[in-house]
């Protein structure tokens, strides 16, 4: 099975970031983590893009700020690449957003939602992805969902206690 690679440009990333490698490991998709910024090591993040093709079936890239991470290595590969823009700015991020979703015409990134949500919903995404060639994670997917509908459900009886007739 192909692996994803997992991008942050910073260490204060990893707290969002694990919700990303929990989810990751609940669908049994292997992954491998980097801490590279487009910015402050770029000749790195374009050696890991060297070979990413071969080793990785998926690429997600969490940044915050200017986040150009994403569109970075996006430039550079021709696999999907998720972006999880970071909410760790002054803009509440706002800008991470902006400039992870705002790709030229044939570079996109696929852009989630900011913070753990979206760290979740990228590795749900990537798994997504990757059921395209591997069945085990399609199953994998049905259930994950089979089981946040059975946990709405329970919460909507459980809201019914609350109801009042008047």
């Amino acid at each position: 099975m192909k692996k994803v690679a997992v991008f942050m440009g910073s260490k204060s990333d990893l707290e969002i970031m694990e919700s990303c490698f929990d989810t990751l490991k609940k669908f049994e998709i292997p992954f491998d983590v980097f801490i590279l910024s487009a910015h402050r090591t770029p000749d790195e993040v374009a050696q890991v893009c060297k070979t990413a093709e071969e080793n990785y079936g998926v690429i997600i890239a969490a940044a915050g700020f200017a986040a150009h991470l994403a569109g970075t290595i996006a430039g550079k590969v021709s696999i999907p690449v998720i972006g999880i823009p970071v909410d760790n700015s002054s803009f509440k991020g706002l800008d991470s957003l902006l400039s992870t979703v705002m790709m030229p015409p044939g570079v996109p990134v696929a852009t989630v939602t900011t913070g753990k949500a979206g760290a979740v919903n990228a590795a749900v995404l990537a798994a997504q992805i990757l059921s395209i060639a591997y069945p085990e994670i399609r199953k994998k997917l049905h259930n994950y969902k089979k089981e946040m509908k059975e946990k709405v459900l329970k919460a909507n009886e459980e809201a019914k206690k609350y109801s009042y007739e008047g």
